[in-house]
C-alpha cells in the first residue's frame, strides 16, 4: 500500500464489536482479567491501551519499523532513549539541536554520570572525532533545529555502528513523508508528535519507532517503568492527524519553498537556511534522502540587530508568534529568545 493509504488504514480497522468506521477512544484505566495470574491483552493503561496501540501500529508502518511507542511528549521519548545507557557511558549529539534536547542532555542526563559531547553532525570528520571508546549513542536531527543543517543518516549509521553505538534520529522536521531513517540504517526514529504528526496544535506527544524487536522490548520496559505514556485522547487526535499527514506536509513544503525563494531575494534578509535552495550546503544530501521535497521549515537571518529581528516576528500578520511548528497554521518565532 502507498504511504497515504497506510496512514488511513493500518491500525485503523473498523471496531470489531460495533463496526464503527472510527475506532472508539478507550478511556479505561484498568481491565478485567480472565483469572488470577492470567493476563489478557491489556491489564493497566500505562502498560497498554487499545487507542494508543492503534496509533503505534500506524506509526510503525509509516516509519517502516517493527514497533512504536507513543509518549506523553517528545522530550519524554528522548529521555527514554537516554535511559538505555548506564553511568560512565557517552553520548555524541549533533550541535544543530533543539533547545529542549540540549537542556535534557546537558542539564539532566549528565547528572546521571553519562557524558555528552556536541559536534556538527553534518561534518563527519569532526563528528567521528567526538567519539570515545565508551560512546553508546549518536543522536542527530535532520533537518536540524533551528539552522536546518542536513545530516547524512546512512553515513552516520555506519559511523555509529562501527563504534558500537546506536543511532537515534529526531525525524520531527522531515516526517516519514520525506525521510524514513530506519530505512537508512538508523536504530531509533523519534518524533515530537505535537508537530506534524498531530498537525493541529491540539495535542502534546512524542514517539519512538525501532526496527529491532529486542530494542523495542528494552524501550517498552523503560516506558512502562517510568510511565510517560501518551493518553488515549491524545492518541486518538494523533491517529486522526496521521490520516492527512502526507497531504499536509507536501502542501506545506510547497509553501515553504516559495517563501524561502522570496526571502533569499529580499534585500533586508542576510541569509536563508532552507535545504531546498541550491546554495544550501546540505542540498545534495537532502535531495538523496528526502522524498521529493525539503521540509516545511524555513529559517532566516535579517540584515540587522537582534532587536530588529524581534520587531519582525512581532509584526507579521498571518504568521502567529508562537513556539512549536508543523500544524495547519503558520507560526513564526525567534529561537534565541523563545525556544533555544
Amino acid at each position: 500500500m502507498q504511504f497515504r493509504t497506510r496512514a488511513i488504514h493500518v491500525g485503523n480497522a473498523p471496531d470489531r464489536e460495533t463496526g464503527a468506521v472510527v475506532r472508539p477512544v478507550h478511556l479505561a484505566a484498568t481491565y478485567v482479567q480472565p483469572g488470577a495470574g492470567q493476563w489478557g491483552e491489556y491489564d493497566y493503561t500505562r502498560s497498554g491501551n487499545p487507542t494508543r496501540k492503534a496509533l503505534e501500529t500506524t506509526l510503525a508502518s509509516l516509519e517502516c519499523g517493527v514497533s512504536a511507542l507513543a509518549f506523553s511528549s517528545g522530550m519524554a521519548a528522548i529521555h527514554a532513549v537516554t535511559m538505555l545507557l548506564e553511568q560512565g557511558d557517552h553520548i555524541v549529539a549533533g550541535s544543530d539541536l533543539y533547545g529542549g534536547t540540549y537542556r535534557l542532555l546537558t542539564w539532566i542526563v549528565r547528572r546521571t554520570g553519562i557524558e555528552v559531547t556536541l559536534a556538527p553532525a553534518h561534518d563527519l570528520e569532526r563528528l567521528e572525532a567526538a567519539f570515545r571508546p565508551n560512546t553508546r549513542l549518536l543522536w542527530v536531527e535532520t533537518p536540524g533545529n533551528p539552522l536546518l543543517s542536513i545530516t547524512d543518516i546512512a553515513a552516520c549509521a555506519r559511523l555509529a555502528h562501527r563504534h558500537g553505538a546506536l543511532l537515534g534520529v529526531d525525524n520531527t522536521f522531515a516526517t516519514p513523508v520525506l525521510t524514513r531513517p530506519l530505512e537508512l540504517g538508523a536504530d531509533i526514529t523519534m518524533h515530537s508528535a505535537t508537530k506534524y504528526l498531530g498537525g493541529h496544535s491540539d495535542l502534546l506527544g512524542g514517539a519512538l519507532v525501532v526496527k529491532d524487536p529486542k530494542l523495542y522490548d528494552r524501550l517498552y520496559f523503560i516506558q512502562n517503568a517510568t510511565g510517560a505514556v501518551l493518553g488515549p485522547l491524545e492518541s486518538f487526535l494523533c491517529s486522526r492527524g496521521l490520516r492527512t499527514l502526507e497531504l499536509r506536509v507536501r502542501e506545506q513544503c510547497r509553501s515553504a519553498a516559495r517563501l524561502a525563494a522570496f526571502l533569499a531575494a529580499h534585500p533586508r534578509v542576510a541569509r536563508v537556511f532552507y535545504p531546498g535552495l541550491d546554495d544550501h550546503p546540505g542540498h545534495e544530501i537532502a535531495q538523496r534522502q528526502m522524498d521529493g521535497a525539503f521540509g516545511a521549515m524555513v529559517s532566516f537571518e535579517i540584515a540587522g540587530t537582534l532587536e530588529q529581528a524581534k520587531r519582525v516576528v512581532e509584526r507579521t500578520r498571518l504568521f502567529q508568534l508562537a513556539v512549536s511548528l508543523g500544524a495547519v497554521e503558520s507560526l513564526i518565532e525567534q529561537p534565541a529568545l523563545m525556544s533555544h
